[in-house]
């Protein structure tokens, strides 16, 4: 297949990129300094592109079978919308140019309910201190974000990764329509959603939890490394 991959420079998009290609797809990388960009293969385009530049976007989706957007931006005071402004121009130049299959990632945080096997003192302070205060405009914009999505008429699917962590290997992880137990997802298992869900399609329309069951690190040492840093 001929994927896009928007945020293909962060953490996730790496993954999803370097194992795209590693099974035989033909993969435009989007990103903002494709200098930087560590991957190259015959079947890899670098595209130097802003998700919040239209002309830009439409030209990278140009003939394309599918789009994988794991653009991501950090926590902080000031408003977000680069998920939603971003996902409007991808949306646009996909609908011009007849590309129908979307699958794009926001966070779990976003089913609202807690984790089957959470701990009220998580449920109840912790994940509420991330959700409403320090990431507060992340996720915001990750709402504005899904309400553009599924309000449009293409074929997506949201994945809703718990929090992130780096891993040499895709694991044997769990999907789900709800929200599943334990609190992380690496990205090598995000990637390799996001590339199933785009080639696959199974899921069309759905959203879904995504977490990771092996090798998972203590909740400080990710809070440490990830929460403030923002990679996706």
């Amino acid at each position: 297949m001929k994927l896009v991959i928007f945020g293909a420079n962060g953490p996730t998009g790496r993954q999803a990129t370097a194992q795209a290609i590693a099974e035989g797809h033909t993969v435009t990388a989007v990103t903002r300094h494709p200098g930087d960009f560590p991957l190259s293969d015959p079947r890899l385009r670098v595209a130097g592109a802003d998700v919040l530049d239209p002309g830009a976007v439409e030209s990278a989706v140009a003939g394309q079978d599918a789009v994988i957007s794991a653009v991501g931006v950090p926590y902080g005071l000031k408003p977000v919308t680069v998920y939603s402004d971003g996902m409007r121009h991808i949306m646009r130049a996909m609908t011009k140019q007849g590309v129908r299959r979307l699958v794009c990632v926001t966070s779990t945080v976003l089913f609202g309910v807690p984790a089957p096997d959470e701990t009220f003192f998580f449920r109840a302070v912790l994940e509420p201190l991330i959700a409403r205060t320090i990431g507060r405009t992340v996720y915001d914009d990750m709402r504005r974000m899904e309400g553009i999505v599924t309000d449009g008429d293409h074929d997506w699917t949201i994945l809703r990764p718990a929090g992130l962590f780096d891993a040499d290997q895709v694991s044997d992880y769990r999907i789900a329509t709800s929200r599943l137990p334990g609190r992380f997802t690496s990205r090598a298992d995000l990637g390799n959603a996001l590339l199933r869900q785009a080639t696959g399609g199974r899921h069309v329309r759905a959203f879904l939890d995504v977490r990771t069951t092996q090798g998972v690190p203590g909740f400080l040492d990710v809070i440490r490394k990830e929460a403030l840093g923002g990679r996706k």
